[in-house]
């Protein structure tokens, strides 16, 4: 069944088109992944499909039967209702029984109760109820008798999501899903649990997201909005980067060609007398039709970066015994590290458990309760905050960079002036003078990035640095990362950015407890699956070896049975980047394996050095026991 069908649809903003002409359907079961480059449409081109933008030219048709349902990055409520009002303002009247229902059990009033339920029999909604109740406990929706104004931007984005799945279950047979960067704003865990809930809905699906993990999961088909031109890929996120390649290989030969064609054509125009017959009029206008396609460019230029890092001493920064509670909350207990050089450290953990508090208390920004923070002379930070861009008064783009510095110095030497700079981060001389209110997401993003930069940093604090950034700025920013000397302190929901960079991580597990975990995110979730399968071994792991090495073979177990059920022919392009990535961990593993137990075997150690050193050679075995088996598994299918 076609759900929607689109000729010819253009849309320009002044006088740059966004798309031109592009042509497309989509048709039941579908499950499209759309990506672009910051501020090319991608957000315009859903919005139109929705109805909430109008094309400048061309026409969209929807199915009179199929009902569209949008998730917007900007969602919109009716802010001085309370969060229960604005889940369920439909009127229809299933929704009104679970709306009077919620109200009833938030009120605690027992005759509001009993109607409530007596009207929740009348319509049958108690599946639907249950339903409703899982997508607000797993998107951590609460008190929701509380004002929408009242709330954060990410708990407005996680009410947005909730009314969006509530819709689409509500909805007829026949729903479309536009969803709009879905992923921001959520932790790793509601990431993973949407990923399921929408693969069990099995809906019609168009998604814009940078989340590669995400894009894998529900995802069968990548659309591409590249120079006013809508291309389609069916497979994969790495079939799409195989086909593309492919693609504007061909395209640059076949310019080629056309240059050469050009050239000879150019002579003959120029010899041609005036008067010119029927035949030579054909190839008059064929020779126009060379010309433009001989100075066509493919303008495939990315973000470049590059910056004189401050040098790096011996003292990077010690935390020495900290405490920092906010009432009830507590954030840090007892933490104690020491940062070295070159450090990539990834931290892990549910909203608001305190990872953005540590990250201040770091910086000096915030102060302890008790204990130290002892930071290197020589140490520079440089953090990129959720806040994103701020600045007091809108101005130009490159009248907010000449209030940091005029001239940028660089690492290979040299310096730029701020209109240079700004090239390098794709900022053209056309929009160096946009209004920074006017500037995209992803731009403004790109912007803060660039003054952050400036500042030659050799401390890294990124917190959620991938929210609305495209797909192309990631993969530099990952490369400038890889490369990067300095430490490097990471707060992300994108699976495959943390798995890419971290060496390991800080898993922030409430009531102040931070554990240092060998390994990277997803062999992080491995442990923590086989686990939950084996509910019956004791959480205590080193009480004794012995107990120790059988919990290991115990949790091991799950993941082995997994991999001989499991049978794929080809690998991914996830399973590829993992392979990669466990070539890399297995021998930092290995090393702390051999250093523990050098450690253990000097036996001028105290009982709580050795209970201490004991616990974390349990934690890297069990890390490099799943490892390995995992690491055979992908290299089978290799």
């Amino acid at each position: 069944m076609h759900y929607v069908s689109v000729e010819g649809l253009t849309k320009s903003y002044g006088i740059t088109p966004l798309f031109k002409g592009i042509s497309f359907n989509i048709n039941e079961g579908d499950r499209i992944a759309l990506i672009a480059r910051n501020g090319v449409g991608k957000s315009t081109l859903l919005r139109i499909l929705s109805g909430k933008e109008h094309p400048d030219a061309g026409a969209c048709k929807i199915h009179k039967d199929v009902h569209l349902v949008m998730f917007e990055q900007e969602p919109q409520f009716i802010e001085t209702a309370t969060v229960t009002l604005n889940l369920f303002n439909q009127d229809h009247p299933t929704m009104k029984a679970i709306s009077n229902y919620e109200m009833a059990m938030e009120s605690e009033d027992e005759d509001l109760i009993t109607n409530a339920i007596m009207e929740m029999e009348e319509n049958n909604a108690w599946d639907f109820e249950s339903k409703v109740k899982t997508i607000l406990t797993q998107l951590n929706i609460h008190h929701l008798e509380q004002p929408v104004s009242k709330l954060s931007g990410g708990q407005r984005k996680r009410v947005s999501l909730a009314k969006t799945l509530i819709q689409i279950g509500f909805e007829p047979k026949h729903v479309l899903l536009l969803m709009d960067e879905p992923t921001n704003h959520l932790d790793l865990n509601m990431i993973e649990w949407l990923e399921n809930y929408l693969e069990q809905e099995k809906v019609t699906l168009l998604l814009v997201s940078h989340d590669r993990y995400f894009l894998e999961a529900v995802t069968d088909e990548i659309w591409e909005l590249e120079r006013e031109k809508l291309y389609s890929y069916k497979g994969d996120y790495e079939n799409y980067l195989e086909k593309k390649a492919a693609r504007i290989e061909s395209e640059l030969a076949s310019i080629d060609k056309a240059k050469n064609t050009f050239r000879k054509e150019l002579e003959w125009m120029r010899k041609q007398p005036k008067a010119r017959t029927t035949k030579s009029k054909s190839r008059q206008d064929n020779f126009y039709e060379v010309e433009a396609k001989a100075k066509q460019k493919i303008d495939d230029s990315n973000l470049q970066l590059d910056m004189k890092m401050t040098r790096l001493g011996g003292k990077i920064i010690e935390a020495k015994k900290v405490y920092k509670s906010y009432g009830d909350l507590v954030v840090l207990k007892g933490f104690d590290y020491t940062f070295s050089k070159g450090e990539r450290i990834g931290i892990v953990g549910k909203n608001g458990v305190g990872k953005s508090t540590f990250l201040q208390i770091l910086q000096g920004i915030t102060q302890p309760d008790s204990g130290k923070i002892n930071v290197g002379e020589t140490i520079v930070f440089g953090h990129f905050s959720q806040e994103g861009l701020v600045y007091k008064k809108d101005m130009r783009v490159i009248e907010y960079l000449k209030t940091f510095a005029e001239q940028f110095p660089l690492a290979s030497g040299g310096s730029l002036s701020a209109a240079q700079f700004l090239e390098l981060f794709l900022f053209t001389p056309d929009k160096q003078y946009t209004y920074l209110s006017a500037l995209s997401g992803g731009e403004k993003k790109r912007l803060q990035l660039l003054t952050i930069l400036f500042k030659n940093p050799n401390f890294l604090i990124l917190d959620e640095p991938t929210n609305d950034l495209d797909l192309p700025t990631l993969a530099v920013l990952e490369q400038f990362l890889l490369d990067y000397a300095g430490c490097v302190l990471l707060v992300s929901h994108d699976r495959y950015f943390m798995d890419k960079l971290v060496d390991h991580l800080f898993i922030f597990e409430g009531d102040g407890v931070i554990r240092d975990y060998p390994g990277n995110y997803t062999q992080f979730r491995i442990l923590e699956k086989s686990k939950q399968s084996y509910t019956s071994v004791s959480s205590d792991i080193s009480s004794s070896k012995e107990h120790s090495v059988a919990s290991i073979e115990k949790k091991v177990e799950p993941a082995t049975v997994a991999v001989e059920k499991k049978v794929v022919e080809k690998m991914t392009y996830k399973e590829k980047l993992e392979l990669e990535t466990l070539n890399k961990e297995m021998p930092v593993l290995e090393e702390k394996k051999a250093a523990y137990t050098a450690q253990l075997n000097n036996t001028n150690l105290n009982y709580e050095e050795i209970i201490s050193i004991s616990e974390k050679l349990t934690e890297v075995n069990a890390a490099l026991d799943l490892a390995e088996v995992r690491w055979l598994e992908l290299s089978e299918k290799q």
